[in-house]
């Protein structure tokens, strides 16, 4: 899995790409610390490049938000495609969270 982030006015996109599993998920998660412990609260999630996602890549995503919500952030998510997208509708996790279909669509809800 490669991850890389940029700044976007208020808010960090997080592109992932390859696949997101339990071997993975750590290196997630330490990416989106350094940004909570900077004061950020606003994340999209770029899953553009994204082929796979376990259950713990899932645990991460929900982690995320939940801290997030503690101090009243927000993370969204863009570009769910194929076997990601199939993965987020069977776990019912497109339903915990904004999903839009491009980042800048995200970075910019209607």
């Amino acid at each position: 899995m490669e991850i890389t982030t940029r700044k976007e006015k208020d808010t960090v996109v997080v592109s992932v790409r390859g696949r997101m599993d339990a071997l993975c998920a750590p290196d997630f998660d330490r990416a989106l610390e350094c940004f909570l412990e900077e004061g950020a609260s606003r994340f999209v999630i770029d899953f553009s490049a994204l082929e796979y996602i376990s259950s713990a890549g899932l645990q991460c995503i929900l982690a995320a938000a939940r801290q997030l919500e503690e101090g009243k952030g927000e993370i969204f998510l863009a570009d769910l495609k194929g076997p990601v997208r199939e993965v987020f509708e069977i776990s019912g996790f497109d339903t915990l969270f904004p999903i839009y279909d491009t980042v800048e669509a995200a970075l910019n809800p209607g």
